[in-house]
């Protein structure tokens, strides 16, 4: 089995004579170690309906409408360590007993750390333990790994993809979530639109994408139609799992691609968020609003790989509360079940 040094340098090296561009590949590698409707890009399904909530009136006449969960780079992983399976125990386990509602979870990428069919079998096998509200997620680029494992579980670059494929991958991931044609979708509760935009396709199939999101036409389509519901000011929430580059450019791997025509699209309209992870940043001592954009755009923790450097336990998420007249952004400490207090942002609905 070849060490995980070697796997990046050869890695490295593929990238550069297919893109050109495996500098910026070893960037990101380096950073590795209510009734609902509920809208597909195909068609409408129904799914579990969420579990009903009082209605929450705060003094002043603020009125509760929607809370959840955002819980990125879980990284599961069935590789005999239970390290990171512990991690997302310590999540479920809180959120399972919240004082506070929780209306839905949405996963927001990197579910799995290599995105086998045993992985998601071991994520199952957890969920299963606790009683949850509905949940939902997005594709990152960790869950399209399974190309770099040979036969013998081992990582092998140079037999990539090893007899898999981009679309074993999706489908995998399709089919836990029971996204029918697409792995990409959107759900209505309780007023507010949560839309769940995925990565579609890697290296397998598109060599220049390296570690970066690609969003086909059709998915940033769907997305403009989406929108228009949103003239009167409705908030949306779109999740992503790459992050953006600056403003006005479009992304170079390990971002999303399309930044440009993204933020064209969502610069019409006010109220939207913008919830991003893959970077496993801290909400104890990093910032995660970013105010630069037409949006409000918020960076999540990971819960099996948020970076800290002094305590090796820290597993963290994003919880959001949706108010008549605001919006509530927390970071949760799960290994503690506390609140990060230095991450809570008030945002102001328009």
């Amino acid at each position: 089995m070849i060490s995980r040094r070697q796997f990046v340098q050869r890695l490295l090296a593929a990238a550069f004579a297919l893109t050109g561009g495996g500098a910026l590949i070893m960037q990101i590698l380096k950073k590795r170690e209510s009734n609902e409707t509920v809208v597909e890009a195909a068609g409408q399904k129904e799914i579990p309906q969420a579990s009903v909530q009082p209605e929450t009136v705060a003094s002043g006449g603020k009125r509760l409408v929607l809370s959840f969960f955002l819980l990125s780079d879980v990284h599961i992983s069935d590789n005999g360590t239970t390290t990171i399976t512990d991690k997302l125990h310590s999540a479920l386990k809180d959120i399972s007993r919240f004082e506070s509602p929780v209306d839905t979870i949405v996963f927001g990428g990197d579910i799995t750390d290599v995105g086998r069919e045993v992985d998601y079998k071991l994520f199952r096998k957890v969920l299963d333990k606790y009683k949850l509200p509905p949940m939902y997620a997005n594709m990152g680029n960790h869950d399209f790994y399974d190309i770099w494992i040979n036969s013998k579980g081992e990582w092998s670059d140079e037999t990539m993809p090893n007899g898999k494929t981009d679309a074993m991958s999706r489908e995998r991931f399709m089919k836990f979530f029971g996204y029918k044609d697409k792995p990409y979708m959107d759900v209505w509760i309780n007023g507010v639109h949560l839309i769940m935009m995925s990565q579609e396709a890697y290296v397998q199939e598109k060599p220049e994408v390296g570690e970066g999101a690609w969003y086909s036409d059709e998915q940033l389509a769907w997305l403009e139609s989406l929108m228009k519901s949103h003239e009167d000011g409705k908030p949306a929430f779109v999740f992503i799992h790459q992050p953006l580059p600056a403003p006005d450019m479009d992304g170079k791997p390990p971002q999303l691609l399309r930044a440009k025509e993204f933020r064209a699209i969502l610069a019409p309209y006010k109220n939207v968020f913008v919830l991003s992870g893959h970077t496993h940043r801290n909400f104890a001592t990093e910032n995660h609003y970013n105010t630069q954009n037409s949006f409000h755009w918020f960076n999540n923790a990971s819960v099996g790989k948020t970076r800290s450097a002094d305590n090796p336990n820290v597993a963290q998420g994003m919880y959001v509360q949706i108010y008549n007249n605001e919006v509530v952004v927390r970071g949760r400490e799960f290994s503690n079940q506390t609140w990060i207090e230095s991450a809570k942002y008030n945002v102001a609905l328009i």
